[in-house]
């Protein structure tokens, strides 16, 4: 089986998106530089996201994202997955983690649904095989595939932008956390990409 790997860009102030998320504004109001080393066209960041979308067999994300994706100003025929440089049809299958499945959805059957995070992963990991299962987001599915031990390896993309709110990527939890172990750091004008091995 591959390895779970939990993938998320966040804000120097550790926000996932800016205050006022909603169906129009995925990143919040002005969230969009947290995302901004995604379309900035750098070597670094380009080979960053192209070997994180090569190796990936499947993805697992939360409702939120899941209903801005598939939302009026989600994902299109030319922005999906890899914000462009994969087809929203065409791209691996994504598991979302929710309570009540939506009765229809816009951007076909690549989607199925999940109760819990930990029914995503497994059902993921089957989906990817030898390939890696990335859990995208938003900030709670993220969170919770870290503090359960789901995730093998957490990759923060941090922004050199500050929020003043929004999403927080963690927060006070009432539960063990695992340790972290930082295994590489790769630097762009965009972006500080963090690499860590979690360990239970």
């Amino acid at each position: 089986m591959g390895k779970v790997v939990a993938d998320i860009s966040i804000s120097l102030d550790g926000y996932v998106t800016a205050p006022g998320a909603d169906l129009e504004h995925g990143l919040g109001i002005g969230g969009e530089a947290i995302h901004g080393w995604v379309f900035a066209g750098h070597p670094v960041d380009s080979e960053i996201l192209c070997r994180g979308l090569d190796e990936t067999g499947a993805v697992v994300m939360g409702r939120r994202l899941f209903d801005f994706v598939d939302g009026p100003h989600g994902w299109t025929d030319e922005l999906g997955y890899g914000a462009g440089t994969e087809q929203a049809t065409g791209g691996p299958p994504v598991v979302v983690v929710t309570h009540s499945p939506p009765p229809s959805w816009r951007l076909g059957d690549r989607f199925s649904f999940a109760t819990d995070i930990c029914e995503a992963v497994g059902r993921a990991r089957q989906a990817a095989g030898d390939r890696t299962v990335v859990v995208m987001g938003g900030a709670e599915v993220v969170r919770q595939s870290v503090l359960l031990g789901l995730a093998d390896e957490l990759r923060v993309h941090l922004s050199p932008c500050l929020t003043g709110g929004g999403t927080p990527l963690f927060r006070e939890v009432d539960q063990p956390t695992p340790r972290l172990r930082q295994r590489d750091v790769v630097v762009s004008p965009h972006a500080t990409h963090l690499t860590y091995d979690v360990l239970n």
